[in-house]
């Protein structure tokens, strides 16, 4: 069958906040405290999707998780009313309150690891949840994502979900972020390219975990029933961790046969491209820019790499990146030059992801791909599929719920988590998703 590649975007949740949470991420650090606008956040990630959608790619959208979570928040021994819980938690630990209140599964990047059906024995798509425990903000949102993976594709004919590893530092899962697929063409077999940061044979970061480990990369590839001799774990450079690479999606992405990465995205990067080659026999397609062209820093600093690599429905391809880049003179020139002479990016184009990226994510953290064939397409939740009457439909609904201010401290108010669950709750029943929240069952 025909097959291509869907983008699904994490739809930003009520509660985007700056609580700067993210241990190894410079963004995330450095806008802690700061007011967020969770409207312009939530309108920003719209946008991109509509964008996408009318060029032709298949576009879905990933709901947020429901936030403050106040199941968490009882398991670490607040109780009372769920206003009294908010605010014990707001007077013993604002950093455990703003961890259970993070809308930070935005970043569906990090939500699974996609397998698709070309690629798996059995020929269905493989969903495995992250784990994501080297962060405990993160950590917490595993089972309800896994329930909105489940609500999205819902077709077990098609689709296996997974559960997510065990949640301990040794199985460091960070989905999609540190895993990429590439290949000839979408139908057909392709590689699995599996990034770690920790527990391989080299050297270790010294300054930021590692947070993805080559242990929970081999279990999943295990999970997914993949031809081990298609697939290849390359460990990212501990300097590029220790910059702010806390993902190997901000140093490197991939689509079908090219890999556009920095040259110190990997260790041992040779090898590593030797064995990507070999595997697409002699095929692979490298766009590697060098330290002289794009310092690593740079490279952080306007999230270059945190890209989307997309072919169009024309054939053409295009690389999909945040406003920053324009705002860093080494990078824009060298993304002008890029789009001006390479013969395998045919268009840069520019969307303004500000909210996202103040908080570290840029066009690739809000995107989870999902290579579909004809049949899969048409399996998946189609409430959940960007089209002309959806994006106006969502557009108002967040112009009528979501705040346009919001502070670390606001995330006490338990006026905020009762607009945040009405949100929800007519969100759940505008993309058919059933009682997937906790508040609703």
């Amino acid at each position: 069958m025909q097959a291509t590649e869907a983008n699904f975007d994490g739809l930003v949740g009520p509660t985007h906040n700056y609580a700067g949470l993210a241990v190894g991420n410079l963004a995330s650090q450095s806008h802690q405290a700061q007011a967020s606008n969770p409207r312009e956040a939530a309108l920003q990630g719209l946008a991109k999707m509509k964008a996408l959608h009318d060029l032709g790619m298949v576009q879905g959208v990933l709901a947020p998780l429901a936030r403050p979570d106040l199941k968490s928040l009882r398991r670490l021994g607040f109780s009372g009313s769920d206003a009294d819980v908010l605010a014990a938690a707001a007077k013993a630990s604002p950093r455990l309150l703003a961890a259970c209140c993070s809308a930070s599964s935005m970043w569906v990047a990090n939500a699974a690891t996609v397998t698709p059906s070309a690629d798996a024995s059995d020929q269905r798509i493989h969903f495995t949840p992250a784990n994501l425990a080297s962060q405990l903000h993160r950590s917490l949102e595993t089972e309800h994502t896994a329930r909105i993976l489940q609500a999205t594709f819902n077709d077990s004919r098609h689709f296996v979900h997974h559960p997510s590893l065990p949640t301990v530092a040794a199985l460091g899962d960070e989905g999609a972020a540190n895993h990429t697929r590439l290949g000839h063409s979408y139908g057909e077999p392709g590689v699995a390219f599996f990034a770690y940061g920790s527990g391989g044979p080299g050297p270790e970061p010294s300054r930021y975990p590692g947070r993805q480990t080559l242990e929970a990369s081999k279990a999943v590839a295990r999970q997914h029933r993949l031809d081990q001799n298609r697939v290849v774990f390359a460990q990212q450079h501990p300097e590029a961790i220790d910059q702010g690479v806390f993902h190997n999606d901000v140093i490197a992405v991939g689509n079908l046969d090219t890999l556009f990465c920095h040259e110190r995205a990997f260790y041992n990067q040779s090898q590593v491209l030797e064995a990507l080659n070999a595997c697409l026999d002699g095929g692979l397609k490298l766009i590697q820019v060098a330290e002289s062209e794009v310092t690593l820093s740079d490279a952080v600093r306007s999230y270059l790499f945190n890209s989307q690599l997309l072919r169009l429905p024309d054939g053409r391809t295009l690389l999909v990146v945040p406003g920053e880049c324009e705002q860093v003179a080494p990078v824009w020139q060298y993304l002008q030059a890029l789009e001006a002479a390479s013969p395998i990016i045919d268009a840069v184009q520019v969307f303004d992801l500000r909210q996202s990226m103040h908080n570290g994510g840029g066009p690739a953290c809000l995107r989870l791909r999902v290579v579909l064939n004809e049949a899969e397409q048409a399996a998946f939740n189609q409430s959940t599929r960007m089209s002309e009457t959806l994006y106006p439909r969502l557009v108002d609904w967040v112009e009528r719920h979501y705040r346009d201010r919001l502070l670390p401290a606001d995330l006490a108010d338990p006026e905020l988590m009762d607009e945040s669950f009405t949100a929800l709750d007519e969100l759940s029943r505008i993309l058919h998703l059933g009682s997937v929240y906790p508040f609703q069952r």
